[in-house]
C-alpha cells in the first residue's frame, strides 16, 4: 500500500493595522515632533480623515495634548482657575478636572500653554502664572507644587509661562527664569531642589533676562550630558551633573519672545526664533576642562529662516517648519548646510504653521485651522490633500498630535479626534 504523506500548511492572514505609540509629553516620545507609528493616512481622502468625536470641557488655552494608555491629558482655563483635565481617548468623555491655580492667570492671550509630561502614575505641568505642579494620573490630585517665585521667577515678556517640564530619570526640570534659578532640577517625587542654574554674564546684555517660551532638550554634545534651553538671552547649555551654565549663544535671542524648542542631533543643535531674528546651527564640543562649548556652524538671516512658534521637525537631515514672522510659510532646509531645499511656499491656509511627523508624512496645521497632509519630501512641497475642520476658533496654535492611529487637534475648549489609520 502506498503511503501518502499530507503536508499541512497553516495560512496566517494579517490585517493592516496601526502599531500604537503613546505621546507622553510635549512633541512626543523624544520631544522631536515625530511619531514612529506606521500604517497611517490610508483613509485620508480629499476632504481629510474621518472624524471620530469632538470633546468639550478642556477650558480655554493653547496647550497641546499628551496621550498615554488610552487617556488624554491637557490644561485649560476655567472660571475657578487654570486646571489639568483627563479625557478618555475612546469616547472623548472628560474623566476628571483638577484646578492648579485659585484664579485665572492674567496675561496676553489668556489661557493655558503647558502640555502635561506623563511619567508613571504622575504627570507634571507648568501653570502660566509660574508654578510647577505634580499630579496623580488616576484622579488628578496634587502631590506637590513649587512656585517659581521661590527662584524669583521671571518671563522675558508678558504672555505667560509656556514650558512643558522635562522628566529625566529621578528629576523633573523647568525654567523659572529667575536670578536664583534660570533652570532648576527638582526631585520628581518630592519637588525638592537638586540644583538651580544661574545665567552667567554674557557678551550681549541688550537681551531680556527671564524664561522664554521654549522647553528643555537633552544633548550629549561633545560627549557631555547637558540640558539645552532657549531663554530670553539666547540658547544656553547647562551641565546636567551640577547645573553649571557652560555656554550661551546670544545671537539667536531677541527682546520680544524666544519660543521654538531647539532640535538636537548628536553633537549639533539647531535653533531658531522669530521677530526678525533668524536661525543657527551650532556644534558642541568638549572644552577640555569638564565642560562643553558651542561653535556656530552657520547663521541664517530672518529672510532665510525664522520660526516663530510653530516648531521645527528634522527628518532624514532636512528641517521642515514654517518661516516668517506671523506668516509661517512652509519651508524645507538642509540642516547640515543651511541651504534651502524648497519654499517658502504659500500653500493652503494662512498664518503660523505647527506640525507633526509620522509614517513618511507631515501634518501641518495653519493659524486659520487649515490642515495639510504633506509627504516628507526634500525635493518639493508634496501635498497629498488639505481640509479645514468643521470647528475653528481664534488662532489654531495648539500643535497637532498623532497617537494610536488618531490625529488630535485642540481648539480652545474643544478637542477633535480624527481616524488616520488605514481601513
Amino acid at each position: 500500500m502506498k503511503k501518502i504523506v499530507w503536508s499541512i500548511v497553516t495560512v496566517f492572514v494579517v490585517a493592516s493595522s496601526v502599531v500604537a505609540e503613546d505621546w507622553p509629553q510635549w512633541r512626543g516620545q523624544a520631544r522631536d515632533g515625530k511619531s514612529s507609528e506606521t500604517g497611517l493616512f490610508g483613509n485620508w481622502g480629499s476632504d481629510g480623515p474621518p472624524a471620530v468625536w469632538t470633546a468639550e470641557g478642556l477650558g480655554e488655552g493653547y496647550a497641546s495634548v499628551s496621550v498615554v494608555d488610552g487617556t488624554i491629558y491637557s490644561t485649560g482655563n476655567f472660571e475657578d482657575g487654570q486646571a489639568v483635565v483627563a479625557i478618555d481617548a475612546a469616547s472623548g468623555k472628560r474623566l476628571w478636572k483638577q484646578s492648579v491655580t485659585k484664579t485665572q492667570p492674567k496675561h496676553g492671550y489668556e489661557g493655558s500653554r503647558s502640555t502635561p509630561s506623563v511619567d508613571g502614575d504622575r504627570l507634571y505641568i507648568v501653570s502660566s502664572d509660574g508654578a510647577i505642579v505634580c499630579l496623580n494620573r488616576g484622579d488628578g490630585s496634587i502631590r506637590w507644587q513649587r512656585e517659581f517665585s521661590d527662584w524669583k521667577g521671571k518671563m522675558m515678556s508678558g504672555w505667560g509661562f509656556s514650558e512643558s517640564p522635562l522628566i529625566d530619570g529621578d528629576r523633573v526640570l523647568c525654567t523659572p527664569g529667575g536670578p536664583q534659578g534660570l533652570v532648576v532640577a527638582l526631585n520628581k517625587n518630592s519637588g525638592d531642589e537638586i540644583w538651580a542654574s544661574q545665567l552667567e554674564a554674557g557678551d550681549d546684555d541688550s537681551l531680556k533676562n527671564g524664561a522664554g517660551y521654549s522647553s528643555i532638550m537633552i544633548s550629549q554634545g561633545g560627549g557631555l550630558k547637558q540640558y539645552v534651553q532657549l531663554v530670553g538671552r539666547g540658547l544656553v547649555g547647562i551641565r546636567a551633573s551640577d547645573g553649571k551654565q557652560m555656554w550661551r549663544y546670544a545671537r539667536v535671542g531677541n527682546t520680544t519672545a524666544n519660543i521654538p524648542t531647539p532640535l538636537v542631533d548628536g553633537d549639533y543643535v539647531f535653533t531658531s526664533t522669530g521677530y526678525g531674528t533668524g536661525s543657527a546651527l551650532l556644534k558642541l564640543t568638549a572644552d577640555g576642562s569638564g565642560g562643553a562649548k558651542a561653535e556656530e556652524v552657520y547663521w541664517l538671516e530672518a529672510n532665510e529662516l525664522q520660526n516663530k512658534h510653530g516648531g521645527m521637525i528634522l527628518v532624514d537631515g532636512y528641517i521642515y517648519c514654517g518661516t516668517g514672522n506671523g506668516n509661517g510659510l512652509p519651508i524645507c532646509v538642509n540642516m547640515k548646510t543651511g541651504e534651502n531645499a524648497w519654499g517658502p511656499e504659500r500653500g493652503e491656509g494662512k498664518g503660523e504653521t505647527s506640525l507633526v511627523y509620522a509614517d513618511g508624512h507631515l501634518v501641518m496645521r495653519r493659524d486659520d485651522g487649515t490642515v495639510i497632509l504633506v509627504r516628507a519630501n526634500p525635493k518639493k512641497m508634496d501635498v497629498v490633500s488639505s481640509f479645514k475642520p468643521e470647528f475653528q476658533q481664534g488662532k489654531s496654535w495648539a500643535h497637532p498630535v498623532i497617537s494610536g492611529g488618531r490625529l488630535y487637534l485642540r481648539e480652545q475648549d474643544k478637542l477633535m479626534s480624527f481616524d488616520v489609520g488605514k481601513q
